[in-house]
């Protein structure tokens, strides 16, 4: 027995001298190191297939599989006579196959260099952390943006990865907030190789490979990387109650993705939502679907980035309060060159009035209400007068709660215009329809 258990001991060490003597000859080689790759990638889920390729830049003849702190190959390879490289399967990911390996490759009595480390990663390990972006996961190009990485257990990093590449933090220590540990990951100055689909992962210091399962994907987009189409309302911005309309966003030739925007004021969209076609029907409107302040922006398929926003378009409601009254001072009939003065008046509590002109494709003119004291009205002037002017007017009011939701239209005012000649020099006019815009209670110009 004695013996026996003698002859197993200095078969083990002889066994490891020549493993050990190999990884010697490997790390002093002197023939070119080759290069090493996962195939379908370094980061696999659990369970998975995965293969390791060592490729020589001249034939071999044999290969060897190092991983490291195993100072043994752990597995040889012969080389086929037509290929220069050998492939290394794995049937099935597990913690085991995780960590960094390296290869090497013998040629007659040489031996190359080994080759770079390659990092073997196995996910699905613990639970799935969260990830979010703050402010929104819209972000104008050139602005910032942060991806919180979130977890309940207290995983001791957290990595951010996207798809096909990106320059961002790949891993971070964590932080304990608000009962949760997280990680913050920066990104920007923000420009069209950010734009795209994030996850995040968490790991323990103590078994750096052993990974958890992603995150849901979160899809960062760009805005601001092309010039900004143009929105427009069909058959009009003003609505009645039932009434239908098609957004159109117009933009140069060559995008194919549109994506319409509502309400978001000064705010970045949460997200854009795109569609191949640049028309955008709403209706039937009501007073709780369809009023509100739109933008549009468009891009191309498959790309995370997006044109800067169009300027904004106003669709108001009509119907929702008492009809206000329009009067004309001096009168409704006008000399050309003079000046006149369109007062809107409510007998109930408005403090935004509109004053539109039929066939007019700009916006109406927007007064606030300055005296508080009843009659509600304000004074829209135009001055100085030409035929441009000449046309049917009404007025609508709107309260600043519900800005827009509009009253009923005034009785429609005609204005005539007589007199003057459209070649006659005409003095400089101040704002759209050459208004100056005149308050009770107060002035606004144009």
């Amino acid at each position: 027995m004695g013996g026996s258990a003698g002859t197993l001991t200095l078969t083990a060490l002889l066994y490891l001298g020549l493993c050990r003597g190999l990884w010697d000859q490997a790390r002093a080689g002197t023939l070119p190191k080759p290069s090493i790759w996962a195939d379908p990638g370094p980061m696999v889920a659990k369970g998975s297939p995965v293969t390791i390729w060592c490729q020589a830049s001249l034939r071999a003849d044999v290969y060897y599989l190092y991983k490291e702190r195993v100072y043994e190959s752990l597995s040889m390879k012969t080389s086929e006579d037509s290929s220069d490289r050998v492939s290394f399967s794995f049937a099935s990911m597990s913690s085991h196959s995780s960590g960094r390996y390296q290869c090497a490759y013998q040629r007659g009595k040489s031996w190359s260099q080994q080759s770079d480390l390659l990092a073997l990663v196995v996910t699905g390990m613990y639970n799935a952390p969260s990830l979010s972006a703050n402010p929104a996961l819209v972000v104008a190009s050139g602005g910032n943006v942060s991806l919180s990485c979130s977890s309940l257990w207290p995983s001791g990093s957290f990595h951010l990865l996207k798809e096909r590449g990106a320059d961002v933090t790949q891993y971070l220590e964590l932080t304990f907030r608000r009962e949760t540990y997280q990680a913050v990951f920066l990104v920007g100055p923000v420009n069209t190789s950010h734009g795209g689909i994030y996850r995040c992962y968490t790991s323990y210091k103590s078994y750096p490979y052993l990974w958890s399962r992603p995150s849901d994907p979160l899809h960062l987009q760009v805005t601001g990387v092309y010039r900004e189409p143009s929105l427009s309302a069909q058959p009009g911005s003003l609505l009645q109650s039932g009434d239908s309309l098609t957004l159109q966003c117009r933009s140069e030739t060559g995008f194919d993705r549109f994506a319409l925007t509502k309400d978001e004021e000064l705010r970045a969209p949460q997200r854009l939502d795109g569609q191949p076609s640049p028309n955008f029907t709403l209706g039937p409107v009501s007073s709780t679907h369809g009023g509100g302040r739109y933008s549009c922006y468009c891009g191309h398929k498959l790309s995370s980035t997006w044109s800067a926003p169009s300027a904004p378009l106003d669709v108001l409601i009509t119907g929702m309060y008492e009809k206000p009254s329009l009067s004309a001072k001096p009168g409704p009939s006008v000399s050309w060159g003079e000046n006149v003065t369109l007062q809107c008046r409510s007998e109930i509590w408005l403090d935004t009035f509109h004053l539109s002109k039929e066939g007019s494709l700009a916006p109406p003119q927007v007064l606030r209400l300055q005296d508080t004291a009843k009659p509600y009205q304000v004074k829209f002037t135009l001055s100085p007068v030409t035929s441009a002017h000449g046309g049917t007017y009404r007025c609508y009011g709107s309260s600043s709660t519900s800005p827009y939701l509009l009253s009923q239209p005034s009785d429609p005012l005609e204005l005539l215009v007589s007199g003057g000649s459209e070649d006659a020099p005409l003095i400089p006019q101040r704002g759209k329809w050459g208004l100056c815009r005149e308050v009770v209670g107060g002035r606004s110009s144009a």
